[in-house]
């Protein structure tokens, strides 16, 4: 192994480079990062906006990569931090550390293959089966045809078929015609633009690379299913670290719908009995009609007359799929166009058959704390069209992650937000970790796990590194005490009275984060008429242009629902005032987090704080960090629903919170923000 430079000079010579200076916490959480890749030893490492926090696990990084000749990958939950390390971090990083580290790091970015264009399927005659809503929707399908031909023109001109480089990007539905998953690809030697590849040209220079930068989705796939599509690698750093049980939950949840039954049989049609086809349609319309009477609502068994049904689907998937597996060589499988329709064809059949063995076998066990799965059936209504879909979500993902993540690489967990509760303990034990030592914890595991039995045996360490920011100096969290609790019934006059006034204490510069659409829309309209300033609404254009606009103009305000709460960074006069509109606890009717909840429950854990409570802690930790983002920042948290103050669970919500100045005087509040925005009285 080369000699190397030690890892505070590497950290001082990247940060002078990038013409940036000492942060505070960021030298420690380095070497924090840099010791528990030494040693194994898992790290979670919280670290406040203004950190530094890429750095600090970059540097530590890089040196463990070049000098070990092993790759590290880091993994994040948005499109906009994988831009950012790719884009700024990692070249000018790079750049900086060329002549310290003897040679310049490599790095690249890795998705999953529907990610990219696939060459074989924009140059087939093979074409995605319509949405079921869009059979009889001209302007669907007209809008479909222009966004295709728009994907046709863009795949003459790019160098990387990643999606996200194609700008104004496009619906599922038409990235769906030219790019393919894992199941349906031909593979590199039996199809004919295999060496042109996009997907397969990422996954080249990742195997190259001394840092791969990938997402949690991917991750997760990696992980769970046990197919490789990432390098080898012996350490993992996961930014954003509290969205990973909802991105891994995410890919371990399987869905089955008639009109899915129904697709597979049509794109079966032309490859095998016409019997087949026949049994499988009949299987999907059996299906629609078994759901059709039924509620949407979570199943705690497999209610009367569903598994028959199920079972046909099932059988009726098994014998497609037995007569679609290819036998032997012959023209079927030289000609790439008829073997892409079959991989097309067997990926659609997989996930039919699937998915009803998965709700056959989810009731199995009789204790609901200790199954796999939850179930619930949704019913969606699109252009009039009800479309009813059973779900299937595992009850808690604590246990794959400790042994196909945490027992496979040493692992950096990172985000601002990690403590729940003043703890680290909450958010651990989903990830499948034990209570540190001597922590003082709910005996069950959150979300409804179970600790794996060697759980005890894993070895990991948490730090605060803190925040530059001094936030009882730059900010104040106002609780509007006197305000009503919140009701189901929408935003009372009262709440849209404080609103007002709040905003017109700011002069505007107002981000306004509520708990739904609905709720964001109707402070809108009610508003608009009421203040001279202008609201911005999530929804009216695309969500990073309304940031842009909001940012560029601070008279400004913007109303918004879930993406928002975590997704501004607006540093500057244009956001002065952060105002929640209620706690963000989970909707009473969620069945995944209620059945988590009493998968809790029935341990003799508390599942409200458990669950709820930690899933509006992560969440009001998230909504208001949008208010610091530099430390010239100076604003106004205002929550306005009053059981932060009066509840018993109140407390636990703000030790999640940074340690702002508070108050519940509306007086206090509204002075203060005039003499910050400088608004007359």
């Amino acid at each position: 192994m080369p000699e190397l430079p030690p890892l505070p000079e590497l950290l001082a010579t990247a940060v002078t480079a990038l013409g940036g200076k000492e942060r505070t916490g960021q030298m420690t959480m380095a070497a924090a990062v840099d010791q528990a890749i030494d040693t194994g030893e898992h790290l979670a490492v919280q670290a406040g906006t203004g950190t530094g926090k890429s750095l600090a696990y970059l540097v530590p990084s890089l040196r463990h990569a070049v000098r070990t000749g092993r790759t590290v990958v880091v993994s994040t939950a948005t499109i906009a931090l994988q831009r950012q390390l790719v884009d700024r971090d990692l070249p000018r990083l790079a750049e900086a550390l060329r002549e310290p580290l003897g040679r310049t790091a490599k790095f690249a970015i890795l998705k999953g293959r529907n990610n990219y264009l696939c060459l074989n399927k924009i140059n087939s005659a093979i074409p995605d089966e319509p949405a079921e809503a869009e059979l009889f929707d001209a302007f669907a399908i007209s809008r479909l045809g222009r966004e295709v031909q728009r994907l046709n023109e863009w795949a003459s001109d790019t160098e990387s078929g990643d999606r996200d480089e194609l700008v104004p990007g496009v619906g599922d539905r038409a990235w769906r015609q030219v790019s393919v998953s894992s199941r349906e690809c031909l593979g590199k030697s039996r199809c004919p633009f295999g060496q042109d590849c996009y997907a397969e040209r990422a996954r080249a220079e990742s195997a190259q690379a001394d840092v791969v930068v990938t997402n949690h989705a991917l991750l997760a796939i990696d992980a769970i299913n046990g197919i490789q599509v990432l390098p080898e690698h012996d350490v993992v750093v996961i930014d954003e670290a509290h969205e990973l049980v909802d991105r891994v939950t995410g890919v371990a949840t399987a869905e089955l719908a008639p009109a899915a039954v129904s697709a597979a049989a049509r794109r079966c049609a032309k490859l095998i009995d016409e019997r087949e086809v026949d049994r499988l349609e009949s299987a999907a319309e059996a299906w629609h009609t078994a759901l059709d009477d039924l509620p949407a609502a979570r199943w705690d068994a497999l209610p009367e007359g569903i598994a028959p049904v199920l079972a046909l689907v099932r059988d009726a998937a098994w014998n497609a799929r037995t007569a679609l597996a290819p036998q032997g060589g012959g023209a079927a499988q030289a000609d790439p166009e008829t073997a892409a329709a079959r991989n097309q064809a067997l990926a659609a059949i997989d996930e039919v058959h699937d998915g009803a063995v998965r709700a056959l076998t989810a009731f199995d066990e009789p204790d609901p704390a200790k199954r796999h799965d939850v179930l619930w059936l949704a019913a969606d209504e699109v252009r009039g069209v009800v479309r009813r879909t059973l779900h299937m979500a595992p009850l808690a993902v604590g246990g794959l992650l400790r042994s196909r993540l945490f027992g496979m690489s040493t692992v950096v967990l990172t985000s601002a937000t990690l403590q729940v509760g003043g703890s680290f303990d909450g958010l651990a034990l989903t990830w499948g970790l034990p209570p540190r030592s001597g922590a003082k914890v709910d005996p069950a595991l959150a979300n409804g796990a179970q600790a794996p039995a060697d759980a005890e045996s894993v070895r990991w360490s948490a730090l605060d590194v803190g925040s530059p920011f001094d936030h009882a100096k730059s900010g104040i969290l106002y609780v509007a005490k006197h305000l009503p609790a919140p009701g189901r019934d929408g935003l009372s006059s009262a709440y849209l009275a404080e609103i007002e006034r709040l905003i017109r204490a700011a002069g505007g510069r107002t981000l306004g984060l509520f708990s739904s659409m609905r709720a964001a829309k109707a402070a809108t309209e009610a508003l608009r008429g009421k203040l001279d300033t202008p609201i911005l609404c999530q929804g009216e254009d695309a969500t990073g242009q309304l940031v842009r606009r909001f940012a560029e103009d601070p008279a400004t305000s913007l109303f918004g629902t879930l993406s928002l709460w975590q997704g501004v960074d607006v540093p500057g006069p244009s956001l002065s005032l952060v105002i929640l509109d209620r706690i963000p606890f989970p909707r009473p009717d969620d069945p995944l987090l209620t059945a988590r909840q009493r998968a809790v429950e029935s341990r003799g854990g508390n599942g409200f704080l458990t669950v709820a409570a930690n899933h509006a802690a992560l969440l009001l930790a998230q909504g208001t960090g949008r208010l610091l983002r530099s430390v010239e920042d100076r604003g106004v948290v205002a929550i306005l629903d009053s059981r932060l103050a009066t509840a018993r669970y109140g407390g636990y919500l703000r030790a999640s919170l940074p340690p702002y100045w508070e108050t519940s005087d509306p007086e206090v509040v509204a002075k203060a923000l005039r003499r910050l925005t400088g608004t007359a009285p």
